[in-house]
């Protein structure tokens, strides 16, 4: 019944969006669209700026629906390349019907497109145009093709090294606890089922939280 309702709600507020509603009878509800001039302009100067390798015609506003932590709905926002778009609504759809926690889901703007600070509010993000830290090389994330899922309770670990400070609890990967990514997991199967890959088997140091579609 929470499900059925929030859908109506959500239908409602998703109405004024001139994009493809994508709804189901368990509540999920996703939408896609072009960049707004409102959610340009908080861009602007942020996440975005001039000499970033994609431009707004390449990025797709993308409304989707999670389960929090507290074992309710939410509508979060994610900027994603319009080529994964429709995938990455299928992925949170797969995410969303396990009931798999995540904690919120907002653009990098609202915390200053300052990744670290995003993380550090466990939150769920796509697009910030940066470069992979400590390099000149443009992250995945500069063009829309990565996403970081609970960056808490998915740290990047580099030996004694965590990020963010705050999800050193959960650097040991045998302790496992809700909102925590895992191999073969339902997230690792949704995203990887449109092919993307995951930081948590990389060698040198392990990205938890990081899918990305060319696997860095």
């Amino acid at each position: 019944m929470v499900r059925i309702l929030t859908l109506i709600a959500v239908l409602v507020a998703v109405s004024s969006v001139s994009a493809p509603v994508h709804a189901g009878n368990d509540g999920y509800v996703a939408s896609i669209s072009r960049i707004d001039r409102q959610t340009r302009q908080l861009m602007t100067g942020s996440s975005w700026r001039k000499g970033c390798p994609v431009g707004f015609d390449e990025l797709r506003l993308v409304r989707i629906t999670y389960w929090g932590f507290d074992n309710e709905p939410h509508r979060g926002r994610l900027v994603i390349h319009r080529r994964w778009a429709d995938e990455i609504v299928e992925v949170f759809r797969s995410i969303y019907d396990s009931d798999f926690p995540i904690r919120r889901v907002r653009l990098v703007d609202n915390y200053g497109a300052d990744d670290l600070e995003s993380m550090k509010h466990d939150n769920t993000s796509a697009f910030n145009c940066r470069y992979v830290a400590g390099t000149t090389t443009w992250s995945m994330h500069a063009f829309g093709k990565a996403v970081d899922i609970n960056p808490v309770e998915n740290p990047y670990v580099d030996g004694s090294h965590v990020s963010p400070p705050n999800g050193e609890p959960y650097a040991d990967r045998s302790d496992v606890r809700p909102g925590m990514v895992y191999e073969r997991d339902i997230v690792w199967r949704a995203f990887h089922s449109i092919g993307w890959e995951w930081g948590g088997t990389w060698r040198s140091a392990q990205d938890y939280q990081h899918f990305s579609s060319n696997g860095r």
